[in-house]
């Protein structure tokens, strides 16, 4: 797409167009040159939007969570929108899924935008296209942004921890806190939601995670946990709330400057290894490769002076 049809498009999504919203989003989750165009010029646009990462395992109820605060965010008179991702397949992911299904009712919202986002083949993955899209949204007028992930595999951490907001959801019977830490939930969250609240184990969960917040170190806000029954939507207003209050936290203690300054050095260090692989990404084929893999097969050579010499070659 030629500069001037982005800059079209770019055009029409500031104006409210959403078909041409869905188009810029395309680009930027293919990336390249694309990508580069639509945040070139969105850029100057963003800055005003509150994001929130919403997180944990599959089957938590993470999308039917996500689905009752866009309801309590609309209902305050606030614009939302929600990028639904799925690090795993470009296949599984998308509005097709029962879970995705459940957000359609605020599909003719016009105060709510929806997208899937999955990895589409994009070298830097959702890690790249991601803030990129949260920044599609802020810029054509949507002051809060969500983004759910599928699951709690490192990329979803990281997808979802690159919110202004983060929200690790459990549910009774969680499990292992050990894992829960390996997943490096602790150090993301700032919220904790216990889920499907009214089945048993509720307490217990509720007490765990006490318990595991109790012994990190850390001062200032600390993380809450909030009990929610998503299908009927119990407790969801409170947690909006607390969104709110952390917000203001964040916002009063300067933490959010800090926050943001930091997400940006992460963003930028992606963006170094999405070119790197664009403009050396052959280097791994042909036969030049494939005799140095000989060599290391053969004892000939390490793996280490193979790839300095692989680089070398190519620099």
């Amino acid at each position: 797409m030629v500069a001037g049809d982005v800059a079209a498009l770019v055009e029409r999504a500031l104006g409210g167009d959403r078909v041409a919203t869905a188009k810029l989003l395309s680009l930027v989750e293919q990336g390249g040159d694309g990508a580069r165009a639509v945040v070139g010029l969105l850029f100057p646009h963003t800055g005003k939007a509150w994001s929130v990462g919403i997180t944990g395992a599959p089957g938590a109820g993470k999308s039917t969570l996500t689905d009752s605060l866009v309801a309590s965010i609309r209902a305050d008179d606030l614009e939302v929108g929600v990028l639904a991702v799925d690090p795993s397949s470009p296949f599984s992911g998308g509005a097709i899924l029962g879970d995705r299904v459940r957000m359609q009712r605020h599909s003719t919202d016009p105060g709510v935008f929806i997208r899937s986002m999955a990895s589409r083949g994009h070298l830097g993955g959702l890690a790249v296209a991601t803030p990129q899209s949260v920044r599609v949204l802020d810029a054509v007028g949507k002051p809060w942004v969500i983004v759910e992930t599928v699951g709690v595999g490192q990329v979803e951490v990281e997808i979802a921890s690159q919110a202004d907001t983060t929200i690790v959801v459990v549910n009774p019977g969680w499990g292992d806190e050990v894992q829960a830490a390996k997943a490096g939930l602790l150090e993301v969250a700032d919220i904790f939601v216990v889920n499907k609240a009214d089945r048993p184990g509720a307490d217990a969960t509720v007490s765990d995670l006490s318990g595991m917040l109790e012994l990190a170190p850390g001062s200032g806000w600390r993380p809450p946990i909030m009990r929610t029954v998503a299908t009927t939507g119990e407790g969801v207003d409170d947690l909006w709330a607390k969104i709110r209050a952390h917000r203001e936290s964040l916002e009063t203690s300067g933490g959010l400057a800090t926050r943001r300054h930091a997400r940006l050095a992460a963003e930028m260090r992606a963006l170094v290894v999405e070119q790197l692989l664009a403009r050396w990404g052959g280097i791994t084929e042909g036969d030049r490769f494939d005799a140095l893999v000989d060599d290391v097969a053969s004892g000939a050579t390490d793996p280490y002076a193979a790839v300095d010499s692989l680089l070398a070659d190519g620099a």
